[in-house]
């Protein structure tokens, strides 16, 4: 696009190329957006989450033929509801699926319906959430849709207006939502929304939308956890996973990206002018290093043949099937409920198939599963009734999604912890039916207290509670409640918090706590807490030392 003259309408090629500046000028964003999530808790991945979304939505789009925008919207839509990743993406999926039902049937879109179209699509969000809240996305999203009514301009004007109103409309959540205010930050999922509009504007405008024009110079910053994202929602033809490090005076980081984009696929190219960091998934890695030496010097090189690299993994993983997503547990003879659980870490894996899972999906805290990965384990269920425990508030949303989009008859039993989806899975009864056992996990949901300790990734304050980077934190069903200098002493103290009488503490050890220290601090709650039964079961969960279970 250029800005020589005014843009009226756009068809379905130049609807994709919007919306393709739109997701690289959050890519290039991205770790800003996951920056400002208001909970110090290592899963503030509003940006990645929003991400890894769009690049469903686009992937929908390079698959449509039909040059039309309602039909290259209609792809793109379809695309984002399969990836949609944690509330946010859910929500960014719906403001899709709105813009597409206002452009069902147009071969192009002018200003008017494309005013239309983000309207509709902040109704279809507020629709899709079931207690919206003020001071979020949904806002932002209404406000910048109520700012074009009645305008009448070409397309450039209205998305610069838009963006100009997404950008007051996000200084004004903290105003709304107490809980920003006292942070200090403003909403996560209104600033992504903020940047996908301001790309759109700036890419009408003729304007680069990559990292280099954002002023991204750290090009390590999360790089593994976006590859993370992309390697598990993405499938390569190409054999050779191809990870360079270019230093140099002047690296077109533009340049390099079409380059690499003609070698391979899963492409991701960040950094600035003098440091680039590149990922491809291609046959040719030498011509990957040939475009590397062209503009610079390599200072790291990473190859691997991921073919043999899933090989590997087979013959590793064999005997761990049950545990690591694939399958779960046999069904009786006259069941005729599966189960699905969501869950991060080996042992909790295990555990669920262990009381009664039928599968596994890998997932948790910064690693929220899509709902086309719900949607495939539905299917993959050997029964026609199904229950999925999401086993986190950030997952509820996209298992529900997925509701629409099977035969099955699914109920989504709403747990937001690993405590919750146990507590649920006890409850289960083989030769009960769907209602009978959806009413009986959703009871039991109320009888077990969630408390997550990990160590914060930001510092800030909430609910009064002052929090330092790296410091020890206690969240005690999804409420921030201890802050310390180690794991023991929060998980003490937000024990000693509690109001109601612990008969049972479960502790679910973390990968990287060691069974000592948990067998120490199960000691310590049954000489402090009067606690009859503390047991230790090995989780295997990333970030998170303890997960505590309490009854």
């Amino acid at each position: 696009m250029t800005p020589d003259e005014p843009i009226t309408a756009l068809n379905g090629p130049q609807l994709r190329e919007l919306f393709s500046a739109a997701t690289r000028w959050l890519e290039a964003h991205r770790e800003r957006v996951n920056s400002i999530n208001v909970f110090p808790v290592p899963d503030g991945d509003t940006g990645t989450n929003m991400l890894l979304t769009m690049r469903a939505a686009m992937e929908g789009a390079d698959s449509c033929t039909d040059t039309s925008a309602g039909a290259m919207m209609a792809a793109m839509s379809h695309g984002a509801l399969m990836g949609a990743r944690g509330n946010s993406g859910v929500i960014l999926s719906q403001l899709l699926r709105g813009c597409a039902r206002a452009m069902e049937g147009k071969r192009e879109v002018d200003d008017a319906i494309i005013a239309a179209a983000l309207d509709e699509g902040a109704k279809a969000a507020y629709s899709a959430v079931t207690n919206p809240a003020e001071g979020t996305i949904l806002t932002v999203a209404r406000e910048s849709a109520e700012a074009l009514a009645g305008m009448d301009s070409d397309v450039g004007s209205l998305l610069e207006a838009a963006a100009k109103a997404a950008a007051e409309s996000v200084q004004r959540t903290p105003d709304l939502l107490p809980v920003l205010k006292e942070a200090g930050v403003v909403d996560a999922g209104g600033e992504g929304l903020r940047v996908l509009l301001e790309g759109m504007a700036r890419h009408l405008r003729g304007e680069p939308v990559d990292a280099d024009a954002a002023g991204i110079g750290e090009v390590d910053s999360e790089w593994v956890s976006v590859l993370e994202g992309q390697h598990a929602v993405e499938s390569s033809l190409f054999g050779y996973c191809t990870e360079v490090l270019v230093e140099g005076t002047v690296v077109d980081v533009e340049a390099m990206r079409e380059k690499m984009t003609a070698l391979g696929d899963s492409v991701l190219v960040v950094g600035d002018e003098s440091l680039l960091r590149i990922h491809v998934h291609t046959d040719s890695p030498g011509e990957v290093l040939n475009a590397g030496t062209e503009m610079g010097s390599l200072i790291q090189v990473k190859v691997d043949n991921m073919n043999r690299q899933a090989e590997s993994f087979v013959e590793l993983h064999t005997e761990a099937d049950a545990s690591n997503g694939a399958t779960g547990a046999p069904l009786h003879e006259d069941q005729t409920v599966s189960c699905i659980a969501v869950a991060s870490g080996e042992g909790l894996a295990q555990l669920f198939v262990e009381t009664g899972c039928a599968r596994i999906v890998s997932g948790g805290p910064t690693m929220n599963p899509s709902t086309a990965e719900i949607l495939e384990a539905i299917e993959a269920c050997p029964t026609e009734d199904v229950i999925v425990l999401p086993n986190d508030k950030n997952i509820i949303m996209a298992a529900e999604q997925a509701i629409p989009h099977t035969k099955k008859n699914v109920r989504v039993v709403r747990s937001r912890s690993i405590p919750q989806g146990v507590a649920a899975m006890l409850a289960f009864i083989y030769d009960h039916d769907l209602a009978e056992n959806e009413t009986d996990m959703a009871a039991a949901l109320l009888a077990v207290r969630t408390i997550e300790v990990t160590k914060a990734v930001r510092s800030t304050t909430i609910g009064g509670v002052k929090v330092e980077a790296g410091q020890a934190i206690a969240v005690v069903d999804d409420v921030l409640k201890q802050s310390g200098t180690s794991a023991d002493e929060v998980a003490l103290a937000a024990i000693a918090g509690l109001e109601d009488t612990c008969e049972l503490i479960t502790i679910y050890r973390g990968g990287d706590s060691t069974q000592e220290g948990a067998d120490a601090l199960a000691e310590s709650f049954r000489s402090s807490s009067g606690a009859s039964d503390v047991q230790v079961i090995f989780g295997g969960q990333p970030h998170y030392d303890y997960i505590l279970g309490v009854e």
